[in-house]
């Protein structure tokens, strides 16, 4: 599903070169749940921004599902962010007043997709997250959990093949993180291929493969079971 080649990211700082990212070549197949783990500045937020394809790589290839991505023009790059990859961040990112429901269904209104396939979508990814008793409320009558869990079910509305989640248990207490990360290996044991960035072991450790970054380049493989 995803290859990429002896990838680069290079930033210019204060006149001098900076390398986030050096030499990244690995392989992601379908339905693996893979664990990005470093330090902070290590590259895992530029490895998972070139992974979701909102940024580009200095140099190497990058393919996801057979497309080398860089040959790709801006409206094949959303077409994929908006219909192959779904993005969960470590700040939730909902509209304050919307309700649980409004915040989910909006990726399908801007599809465009017809109001009874949207309720019906909304509806079964709120079901998967296990919200949909708390469908009509808005963020701020949610716990940190909860208001998680809706950002989870707006990454899966319209059935990603690929989830990205950047440190998604950060702003949880322990409990909840965990409560997260069952939520996760429950959507990946639907098939669904997930990679985690983190920087605690605990987090890394729930998925089948840690890929482990330091400085910039990936020092070490781990597989589980």
């Amino acid at each position: 599903m995803i290859s990429a080649e002896n990838l680069w990211k290079t930033y210019q700082l204060g006149g001098q070169e900076v390398n986030a990212l050096c030499e990244a070549t690995f392989t992601i197949s379908q339905g693996e749940f893979v664990a990005i783990m470093g330090p902070s500045g290590s590259g895992k937020s530029t490895l998972m921004n070139i992974l979701g394809c909102l940024d580009t790589p200095t140099k190497g290839n990058y393919y996801l599902r057979g497309k080398l991505v860089s040959t790709l023009d801006d409206n094949e790059l959303a077409y994929i962010r908006n219909n192959e990859i779904g993005f969960v961040f470590q700040v939730f990112n909902l509209l304050a007043r919307a309700t649980a429901f409004h915040n989910v269904e909006l990726p399908l209104i801007y599809k465009g997709t017809q109001k009874k396939a949207r309720e019906e979508k909304t509806h079964k990814a709120l079901e998967m997250v296990e919200m949909s008793d708390r469908m009509n409320h808005r963020p701020s009558e949610l716990s940190g959990g909860e208001r998680q869990r809706v950002a989870i079910a707006r990454a899966l509305v319209n059935e990603p093949s690929l989830l990205l989640a950047d440190e998604p248990t950060g702003n949880l207490d322990s409990k909840t993180g965990l409560e997260i990360l069952n939520l996760f290996r429950k959507i990946h044991s639907q098939g669904n291929t997930i990679i985690v960035v983190t920087h605690e072991r605990e987090i890394a450790e729930n998925a089948h493969r840690i890929i482990f970054l330091k400085d910039g380049r990936i020092v070490k493989e781990e597989r589980k079971g």
